[in-house]
């Protein structure tokens, strides 16, 4: 396993702590991440002044929690809980699609900006990757590409929705046109998102691609080897 950067430890299952008012998902997501194995949920709150406290007293791995209106209160939540040592990851997990949030609080150092409809495959691999890849920041997924293209400027490294979709299709050994049927796209414009991602991550194939998606554990070998396997 690789080394934590978050509070160092290398043993033990990934601590996370959940902030979120709305508590069905929160508990929802608290099950889903205890089902899955190798993350423990170390505690809950509903706001981010007890995100801010409960990060201090348990010191957790990553945080996963919603951003509040308005932005100001979420830069000073999250610039509180990142000067905290040890400093926990920060994952925030929302439904405000402005680029504004991910601009500002992406500047703060947040290691991911999540919209609420992604899956819960980008969702675990996201918390890995935040926790294991010391290179800090990962994806943003689920804006839509106008608001993504405000947010980010077409960074490197910053994945669409749609890009990481294409890439675990692609991880799991289907053909641009096998793709291009699944996802009801046109062969070109399959082709057109991978060569966009290879810029995006700096490889030159759907195999390096893969390596390092895997490597940095934004999808496991269990997330392509099981669909691949229905």
């Amino acid at each position: 396993m690789k080394e934590r950067m978050g509070n160092g430890s290398t043993e033990g299952p990934i601590k996370v702590l959940l902030a979120d008012d709305h508590t069905l998902f929160r508990e929802g997501i608290a099950e889903l991440l205890i089902s899955y194995g190798g993350m423990e949920v170390v505690g809950q709150t509903t706001n981010d002044a007890g995100a801010i406290g409960l990060s201090r007293q348990l010191k957790p791995d990553i945080v996963l929690m919603q951003v509040q209106i308005p932005l100001l209160r979420a830069k000073r939540a999250v610039s509180e809980m990142l000067a905290l040592r040890p400093q926990p990851k920060v994952v925030i997990v929302t439904m405000f699609e402005d680029p504004r949030y991910v601009r500002e609080l992406m500047h703060l150092g947040i290691s991911a900006y999540l919209i609420k409809s992604v899956s819960v495959e980008h969702l675990l691999g996201t918390i890995r990757a935040a926790v294991f890849d010391p290179n800090g920041q990962h994806v943003v997924v689920g804006l839509p590409q106008e608001a993504l293209e405000e947010a980010k400027g077409g960074a490197k490294g910053v994945l669409t929705a749609r890009e990481m979709e294409i890439l675990l299709l692609a991880a799991r050994g289907l053909h641009n046109r096998q793709i291009a049927a699944s996802l009801r796209l046109s062969e070109a414009t399959v082709k057109r998102h991978l060569a966009n991602t290879y810029e995006k991550m700096e490889v030159s194939s759907r195999g390096e691609a893969t390596k390092k998606a895997l490597f940095e554990e934004w999808i496991t070998i269990r997330d392509v080897t099981q669909d691949a396997a229905r």
